[in-house]
């Protein structure tokens, strides 16, 4: 097991790292974030999926010679999708980008055509990628390792602060954001002591249990979390490009922080006396927290990394958060039991929701809206110097005070400095 799983990361990885790209380097920019994140929509659905799945195959009875049939076949079931979305890679176009950075011209004009409605319209669209990707060779600095870059070059490096810290955060609110496939062994090894799974699982269906769930009112409730998470990440379809990618994440975060509250604190309530209320209460927290997670801090950070690199770096860039999301994945994995261990369930749960506030700060100080700009755009997006973004920050946290809580109507939020006044500068936070 640990030996094909080991072998799955080698798919898995640049996966995570050439979807997102291929799919912001093909889209326009009006609709980019709305296609960039179905990578993460779906992704929900096959976790919806593969919980169905543990419900069909949990009560398989084992056959002569075969020990834990239905975890096998649970297992198993993934590998139907995987061969579907194999066959149709190679319908897909290359990216017009990838082609341009290469300098062959013409075949990123006939991908192009088939990513666009008319021939004018890719025609506009090369054109455009075409000028600006001269404006950017001619800027930078090709004399140094493009690793190197990633860190030394001003607006490089605030894209890699923005991206990484996205990626970082939303490790810790997957807290209880499952892997199916893992989650359906955790509950069968409760029974088959099956080596090494709690480790790698992130334990969804373990807190149901630990709450005094059944292993099939487990499967069912995280099935209801999948559901959730599919359903409720439909809406930032539309909100993704138009509420913005830096306002969903500042709007949800406070929501986040305040559902791991809710779920680790359910845990105080006495089981023998309100078991009802307590298995209630943990449930309730945690699909309150799949409607939060959702649409924000679902779909946002693939989408964020995807678009923030300009083209020459863009590789190294992706390659660099989806490895951070991986590493801060895995050190999740490893550290629940104990934590939980220590802290018990109340601890470790509100140290993740702490986790949560802090950053809502980072990301009102650090993380620019790229919303509605082409990726060459962005540039400008990404020249502002940090300090002056993180000031921007900070007035637009005092509007909203002023504006929404002490209900100062006459109160008027100074310009972004990335691209001037936005009227959605007030609507979000």
């Amino acid at each position: 097991m640990f030996i094909a799983r080991f072998f799955l990361g080698f798919g898995i990885g640049p996966k995570s790292a050439t979807v997102p790209i291929f799919a912001a380097e093909s889209t326009p920019p009006r609709i980019r974030g709305a296609l960039v994140m179905q990578w993460q929509m779906w992704t929900a659905l096959g976790i919806m999926l593969g919980y169905a799945a543990d419900l069909c195959f949990f009560k398989v009875v084992d056959r002569s010679g075969i020990i834990g049939l239905n975890w096998r076949l649970m297992m198993a079931s993934a590998m139907l999708p995987a061969l579907v979305v194999c066959c149709c890679v190679f319908m897909c176009p290359e990216s017009p980008r990838w082609y341009m950075s290469k300098g062959r011209h013409y075949k990123a004009y006939q991908s192009m055509c088939k990513l666009r409605y008319n021939k004018v319209q890719a025609a506009r669209d090369i054109y455009y990628m075409h000028t600006l990707l001269e404006t950017e060779n001619s800027s930078k600095q090709c004399r140094k390792n493009k690793f190197v870059e990633i860190i030394t070059v001003p607006r490089n490096r605030r894209a890699m602060i923005a991206s990484e810290l996205l990626m970082f955060l939303q490790q810790v609110s997957r807290l209880l954001h499952p892997d199916a496939r893992e989650q359906r062994i955790v509950v069968e090894a409760k029974d088959r002591q099956f080596c090494g799974v709690n480790i790698i699982a992130y334990y969804s269906s373990q807190i149901f249990l630990d709450g005094g769930f059944s292993q099939i009112s487990a499967l069912s409730a995280s099935l209801g979390f999948g559901l959730i998470n599919f359903v409720f990440a439909i809406p930032a379809i539309y909100t993704i490009d138009t509420f913005g990618r830096r306002n969903l994440l500042l709007t949800t975060y406070p929501f986040l922080s305040l559902f791991l509250f809710l779920t680790g604190f359910s845990f105080w309530i006495d089981a023998e006396k309100h078991s009802h209320a307590r298995l209630g209460c943990i449930a309730l927290g945690i699909y309150l927290f799949g409607i939060a997670y959702s649409p924000g801090e679902g779909p946002v950070p693939f989408t964020y990394s995807a678009e923030a690199y300009p083209l020459y770096v863009r590789a190294y860039g992706m390659s660099l958060a989806t490895a951070t999301n991986w590493f801060f994945n895995a050190l999740l994995s490893i550290t629940w039991p104990s934590m939980q261990t220590a802290f018990k369930p109340q601890g470790a749960f509100s140290w993740y929701a702490t986790w949560n506030i802090i950053g809502f700060f980072l990301i009102l100080i650090l993380v620019p809206e790229t919303k509605g700009k082409t990726l060459e755009e962005l540039d400008y997006v990404f020249s502002v110097p940090t300090a002056e973004h993180a000031a921007f920050g900070l007035r637009q946290l005092r509007y909203f005070v002023k504006r929404y809580v002490l209900r100062q109507k006459e109160i008027r939020l100074e310009p972004n400095p990335d691209r001037g006044f936005d009227d959605d500068d007030e609507k979000g936070m």
